[in-house]
Protein backbone atom coordinates (compact mmCIF):
# COMPACT_ATOMS: atom_id res chain seq x y z
CA UNK A 1 0.00 0.00 0.00
CA UNK A 2 1.51 3.65 -0.90
CA UNK A 3 0.90 5.72 2.52
CA UNK A 4 1.63 8.77 0.50
CA UNK A 5 -1.25 8.21 -1.72
CA UNK A 6 -3.35 6.97 1.55
CA UNK A 7 -2.64 10.56 3.10
CA UNK A 8 -3.07 12.19 -0.20
CA UNK A 9 -6.87 11.42 -0.34
CA UNK A 10 -7.81 11.11 3.34
CA UNK A 11 -6.02 14.38 4.66
CA UNK A 12 -8.04 16.20 1.70
CA UNK A 13 -11.26 14.69 2.62
CA UNK A 14 -10.85 15.98 5.79
CA UNK A 15 -9.79 19.53 4.32
CA UNK A 16 -6.01 19.10 5.33
CA UNK A 17 -3.39 19.41 2.60
CA UNK A 18 -0.48 16.61 2.91
CA UNK A 19 2.56 18.91 2.63
CA UNK A 20 5.28 15.72 3.45
CA UNK A 21 5.83 12.91 4.79
CA UNK A 22 9.14 11.24 6.32
CA UNK A 23 9.55 7.91 7.29
CA UNK A 24 11.66 7.53 10.57
CA UNK A 25 14.97 5.08 11.16
CA UNK A 26 12.08 3.21 13.75
CA UNK A 27 9.31 2.70 11.29
CA UNK A 28 7.91 5.71 12.35
CA UNK A 29 5.56 8.37 10.13
CA UNK A 30 5.92 11.71 10.59
CA UNK A 31 3.21 13.80 8.64
CA UNK A 32 3.23 17.43 8.18
CA UNK A 33 0.28 19.03 7.15
CA UNK A 34 -1.52 22.41 6.60
CA UNK A 35 -4.89 24.17 5.72
CA UNK A 36 -5.85 27.68 4.84
CA UNK A 37 -5.25 29.95 7.99
CA UNK A 38 -2.86 27.49 9.62
CA UNK A 39 -2.99 24.25 12.06
CA UNK A 40 -3.84 24.35 15.72
CA UNK A 41 -3.11 21.57 17.78
CA UNK A 42 -6.33 20.53 17.90
CA UNK A 43 -6.75 20.05 13.98
CA UNK A 44 -2.89 17.66 15.26
CA UNK A 45 -5.01 15.43 17.26
CA UNK A 46 -7.92 15.31 15.49
CA UNK A 47 -5.78 13.76 12.05
CA UNK A 48 -3.45 11.86 14.57
CA UNK A 49 -6.70 9.96 16.24
CA UNK A 50 -8.11 9.87 12.69
CA UNK A 51 -5.15 8.35 10.90
CA UNK A 52 -4.23 5.70 14.03
CA UNK A 53 -7.46 4.37 12.99
CA UNK A 54 -7.15 4.31 9.73
CA UNK A 55 -3.51 2.94 9.55
CA UNK A 56 -4.97 -0.12 11.93
CA UNK A 57 -7.84 -0.79 9.34
CA UNK A 58 -5.65 -0.85 6.82
CA UNK A 59 -3.04 -2.76 8.16
CA UNK A 60 -0.26 -0.22 7.44
CA UNK A 61 2.57 -1.11 10.30
CA UNK A 62 4.80 1.81 11.50
CA UNK A 63 5.91 2.19 15.34
CA UNK A 64 5.54 6.03 15.73
CA UNK A 65 2.86 8.56 14.15
CA UNK A 66 3.68 12.34 14.56
CA UNK A 67 1.51 15.11 13.21
CA UNK A 68 2.67 18.80 13.11
CA UNK A 69 2.22 21.92 10.77
CA UNK A 70 5.38 22.53 8.11
CA UNK A 71 6.22 25.17 10.81
CA UNK A 72 7.23 29.14 9.47
CA UNK A 73 9.87 27.53 7.20
CA UNK A 74 7.53 25.29 5.15
CA UNK A 75 8.97 23.14 2.29
CA UNK A 76 7.72 23.76 -1.26
CA UNK A 77 7.44 20.60 -3.21
CA UNK A 78 4.49 21.26 -5.75
CA UNK A 79 3.52 23.60 -8.38
CA UNK A 80 0.94 25.12 -5.91
CA UNK A 81 3.31 26.09 -3.27
CA UNK A 82 5.30 27.51 -5.57
CA UNK A 83 1.60 30.03 -6.56
CA UNK A 84 -0.01 30.36 -3.35
CA UNK A 85 3.20 31.42 -1.65
CA UNK A 86 4.18 33.89 -4.14
CA UNK A 87 5.82 36.82 -2.66
CA UNK A 88 7.41 35.67 0.23
CA UNK A 89 10.73 35.27 0.67
CA UNK A 90 12.36 31.41 -0.01
CA UNK A 91 15.30 29.50 -0.03
CA UNK A 92 15.89 27.57 -3.12
CA UNK A 93 18.63 24.01 -3.55
CA UNK A 94 19.09 23.04 -7.06
CA UNK A 95 20.49 19.69 -8.14
CA UNK A 96 22.83 21.34 -11.28
CA UNK A 97 23.59 24.85 -11.00
CA UNK A 98 22.32 27.95 -12.39
CA UNK A 99 24.23 30.15 -13.74
CA UNK A 100 27.22 28.31 -11.61
CA UNK A 101 24.97 28.48 -8.27
CA UNK A 102 22.99 25.95 -6.44
CA UNK A 103 21.76 28.06 -3.74
CA UNK A 104 19.52 31.08 -3.86
CA UNK A 105 17.22 33.29 -1.71
CA UNK A 106 14.91 35.63 -2.82
CA UNK A 107 11.41 36.37 -3.26
CA UNK A 108 8.78 34.05 -5.01
CA UNK A 109 7.59 35.73 -8.12
CA UNK A 110 5.36 33.19 -9.61
CA UNK A 111 5.10 30.01 -11.72
CA UNK A 112 4.96 29.41 -15.48
CA UNK A 113 6.04 26.97 -17.87
CA UNK A 114 7.44 24.47 -15.20
CA UNK A 115 10.02 26.99 -13.88
CA UNK A 116 10.07 29.29 -10.54
CA UNK A 117 10.48 32.79 -10.94
CA UNK A 118 12.66 34.07 -8.28
CA UNK A 119 13.21 37.40 -7.41
CA UNK A 120 16.76 38.10 -6.69
CA UNK A 121 19.30 41.13 -5.75
CA UNK A 122 16.55 43.07 -8.49
CA UNK A 123 16.56 40.26 -11.42
CA UNK A 124 14.23 37.18 -11.93
CA UNK A 125 16.25 33.79 -12.20
CA UNK A 126 13.94 30.79 -13.89
CA UNK A 127 14.84 27.86 -11.91
CA UNK A 128 12.75 24.30 -13.81
CA UNK A 129 10.75 22.54 -10.98
CA UNK A 130 12.63 19.60 -11.70
CA UNK A 131 16.11 21.18 -11.03
CA UNK A 132 15.02 21.56 -7.07
CA UNK A 133 16.24 19.98 -5.04
CA UNK A 134 14.96 21.12 -1.69
CA UNK A 135 12.54 24.65 -1.78
CA UNK A 136 11.59 26.29 1.98
CA UNK A 137 10.01 29.40 3.08
CA UNK A 138 12.08 32.21 4.93
CA UNK A 139 10.32 33.60 7.21
CA UNK A 140 10.01 37.60 7.73
CA UNK A 141 9.73 38.96 11.58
Amino acid sequence: MDVRLLLESTLTGLGYELVDLEMTAGGGFRVFMDKAGGITVEDCVTVSNHLTRLFMVENVDYERLEVSSPGLDRPLKKESDFVRFSGQLAKIKLRAPIEQQKKYSGRLAGFEDGSVKLEVDGRIVIIPLANIDKARLEPEF
